[in-house]
C-alpha cells in the first residue's frame, strides 16, 4: 500500500529518508513545522554503514529516539580495537562521560526504519516509493520540486527549505548543480559479506569494530551484528583491486587472498561460513563544493562522504540533519538571516567532514605508529578545556563528540585554519591534489561568519549570535 498522494506546498520538504533527512524531518516536526519527506524507496531496505560512533546518544536523545534504539536489541559498542601497522591497541567509550560512553553496531535497514517512522510519529509526512526528480529554482531560490511515485503518478511541491538528503544519489550536487567531485587520495573499493559463527577477540572491547591493516595495501573491518553475524569488509584502492581481481580470476579470490594476508582476521573466522554474496561498492569518498545555498542544504551523504576508517558515515549525516534543522528553525524565526544560516551549515559540516579527512589520511600512513596518530588528532583538537591526552584527544575526534561541541562554541574559524594545511607530504593544495574546492568555502562578508553563530538545543533548536571572543 503506498502512502497518500503528497501535497502541493510545505514548509520543509526533505528528499531522502536514510538517518540525515529523518534526524532534520523529526527535530523540524517536533517543532511544529510542516515537514514532508520524499524517499524514493520502501523500507526497509539494505543499507552498508553499521558501526556507528557515541555521538549518536546526545543526537537520539535530542530527535526523543533514544528508547525505540535501546530496545530494538542491537549490539552495544564499547570501543574499537585496532591491529594496525603492526601494533594492537584497544580505544574504550567509557572515558567520554556519562552521554556518550558507547554505541552500537546496527543492521542498516532496521535502525533506518526505526529512525524514520520515529520521524513520522513526530509529525512529518513520509511518503515512500516517491521519487524527487528535478529542483526547481526562483531567482536563484530553491522553490518547488518535480516528483513520480512507484504507482505512475506524479507531481509538483513547493516549499519555503529543501534538505537534500537523497545520499550517493545526490539530487541536487551529482544531478542538478553537478558539484561532487571525489578525492584522488581515497579512491577506494569495498568488498564486504557476513559471516556466522565467527569467533571473538578477546583483547577488544566488548562489542567493538576490530580494524586490521594489510601488509601493503588496504584494510579490514569486522563489526558484530545482532543477527549473529559478523560483518567483514575489504578496503583497498581502486587500482590494486583491479589488478588482483583480473591477477586471481574475481572479487571473491581477491577477497579471499587478502584474508589470508591478514592472519589475526582469518583466525577469527576458521570454522565460520560466509552466509550471503559479497557486495562491492567503489568510489565512496567525495565531496560537493557547496553543502547550501538559498532555500536548500545538503545533508549526509548527499553532501560528502569520507572513507569508512572511522565509522563516520551515520555521524556525520545526523550531525549534518542537526544542523540543517537548526539553519531552518532560525531561518523560519527570523533570528537570523539565511544567508547566515546558510553559512553556519557550510561551515560546521565542512569544517566536521574536513578534520575526519585528514585524520583519515594521517591514519592510512600504517607506518607511522600509535603515536602518530594521537598526535595528530591533538593537533585537529581545539576546545577550550583542560589540556586533553593524545589518546583521549583523538578518541574524541574519531567518535564524533568533538563535532558537537565545536558546534556550540566559536572555534569553527580557528579549526578551519588548522585543517587547511596539507598532510605532510601531500600537495599543498589539498589532500591528495584534491583541494581547490576545501580552500574556498568561507563566506567573506563580515554578518556570514560561520564562528559568530552557534548551535543552540534549548529552549529551541536555533542559531544563535556569538559575542566575539579573542583568540588564545
Amino acid at each position: 500500500m503506498h502512502d497518500e498522494r503528497p501535497g502541493t506546498e510545505t514548509d520543509v520538504l526533505v528528499v531522502g529518508g536514510g538517518p540525515a533527512g529523518a534526524t532534520a524531518s523529526a527535530l523540524l516536526a517536533r517543532q511544529g513545522y510542516e515537514v514532508t519527506l520524499l524517499e524514493r524507496s520502501r523500507f526497509p531496505r539494505y543499507h552498508i554503514g553499521e558501526s556507528l560512533l557515541p555521538s549518536l546518544l546526545p543526537l537520539l536523545d535530542l530527535l526523543g529516539a533514544r528508547e525505540v534504539v535501546e530496545r530494538h536489541g542491537f549490539v552495544r559498542k564499547t570501543g574499537a580495537y585496532y591491529d594496525w601497522g603492526g601494533q594492537e591497541w584497544a580505544l574504550r567509550f567509557g572515558g567520554l562521560g556519562r552521554s556518550a560512553q558507547y554505541s552500537f553496531q546496527v543492521v542498516r535497514s532496521e535502525f533506518d526504519q526505526a529512525l524514520l517512522n520515529h520521524a513520522r510519529a513526530q509529525g512529518a509526512r513520509v511518503h515512500e516509493e516517491v521519487t524527487a526528480r528535478t529542483v526547481d529554482f526562483r531567482d536563484g531560490r530553491a522553490s518547488a520540486a518535480s516528483w513520480t511515485s512507484s504507482d505512475g503518478t506524479g507531481g509538483v511541491i513547493s516549499f519555503r527549505h529543501l534538505v537534500d538528503a537523497s545520499g550517493r544519489a545526490g539530487l541536487l550536487s551529482a544531478r542538478q548543480l553537478r558539484t561532487r567531485r571525489f578525492h584522488d587520495a581515497f579512491r577506494n573499493v569495498a568488498t564486504w559479506g557476513y559471516w556466522h559463527r565467527a569467533a571473538h577477540i578477546g583483547a577488544a572491547p566488548d562489542g567493538a569494530i576490530c580494524l586490521f591493516s594489510l601488509p601493503d595495501d588496504g584494510w579490514f573491518w569486522a563489526i558484530p551484528l545482532h543477527d549473529g553475524t559478523l560483518s567483514v569488509g575489504l578496503v583497498t584502492d581502486k587500482e590494486s583491486f583491479t589488478a588482483a581481481r583480473q591477477a586471481l580470476g574475481g572479487t571473491e579470490a581477491v577477497y579471499a587472498d587478502r584474508l589470508r594476508q591478514c592472519p589475526a582476521l582469518a583466525r577469527l573466522l576458521t570454522g565460520a561460513d560466509l552466509v550471503a554474496p559479497l557486495r562491492v561498492e567503489s568510489d565512496y569518498s567525495y565531496t560537493a563544493d557547496r553543502f547550501s545555498g538559498p532555500g536548500w542544504f545538503l545533508a549526509g551523504d548527499a553532501a560528502c562522504f569520507l572513507d569508512p576508517l572511522l565509522s563516520t558515515g551515520v555521524h556525520l549525516a545526523m550531525y549534518s540533519g542537526l544542523l540543517a534543522a537548526a539553519s531552518i528553525a532560525a531561518v523560519q524565526r527570523q533570528d537570523v538571516a539565511e544567508a547566515e544560516a546558510a553559512a553556519f551549515h557550510q561551515g560546521a559540516y565542512r569544517h566536521a567532514y574536513e578534520r575526519l579527512l585528514i585524520l583519515v589520511g594521517a591514519f592510512y600512513d600504517i607506518h607511522q605508529g600509535r603515536d602518530a596518530h594521537f598526535r595528530r588528532a591533538q593537533t585537529l583538537s581545539h576546545r577550550d578545556q583542560r589540556p586533553l591526552r593524545l589518546d583521549e584527544s583523538f578518541l574524541h575526534i574519531v567518535t564524533g563528540v568533538e563535532d558537537l561541541h565545536d558546534a556550540q562554541d566559536d572555534t569553527v574559524a580557528r579549526l578551519f585554519a588548522a585543517l587547511r594545511e596539507p598532510i605532510a607530504g601531500h600537495p599543498k593544495v589539498g589532500l591528495g591534489g584534491h583541494g581547490a574546492s576545501l580552500m574556498t568555502p568561507w563566506p567573506t562578508a563580515p554578518d556570514q561568519a560561520v564562528s559568530g553563530l552557534r548551535l543552540v538545543l534549548e529552549p529551541h533548536l536555533g542559531l544563535q549570535r556569538q559575542a566575539h571572543r579573542p583568540h588564545r
